[in-house]
This record gives structure tokens, sequence and C-alpha cells, in this order.
């Protein structure tokens, strides 16, 4: 198995109207918590204690929810909300 991100349910339904600009950060951000994630949780499918649960990241022009699934070496991206001042 190799970690990765993906948006849960999809792409489509969590980013839709969201500005690219934004978007790009969060891919960025995913990209940096997948590689972090992989560095925490060496023996992910092996990994026994509990998930963290869902999580905030702030990134240039808004935020995402997220959660870590160590067993599954996923990161899930369910929400995104873009600043709307930005």
């Amino acid at each position: 198995m190799t970690w990765r991100w993906e948006y849960v349910p999809d792409e489509e339904t969590v980013a839709d109207g969201a500005p690219t600009e934004f978007l790009v950060e969060v891919k960025k951000a995913a990209d940096e918590l997948v590689r972090a994630a992989e560095a925490l949780y060496l023996h992910g499918p092996a990994y026994q204690g509990m998930d963290e649960g869902a999580k905030h990241a702030f990134v240039s022009g808004g935020f995402f929810v997220y959660m870590i699934t160590p067993r599954s070496e996923l990161v899930t991206i369910w929400q995104v909300t873009p600043d709307p001042l930005a």
C-alpha cells in the first residue's frame, strides 16, 4: 500500500466552486500531510491505535478539514472552505 490523499466523497462534491488558487494550496498542504503521516506511521496497516479524528488545516485563501487513517495509509479531505474575503 502507498500513502495518498483524496477528497471524500469526491473532488466534485468537496471542492466544487472553490477558487483554483486556493485548491492549489489545499493540494500542496495535502501532499505535505501525506509525507508527514508516512513518516509518523511507519507501519500504517499494522497501526493499532485510534485515529486522531478530524482536524483543520489553514492555507492561503482558507482552510480545509481532513483526517489521517493510518491503517488505510490515507489522508481524506472532507471539506474545503475558501476565505470569503480573499
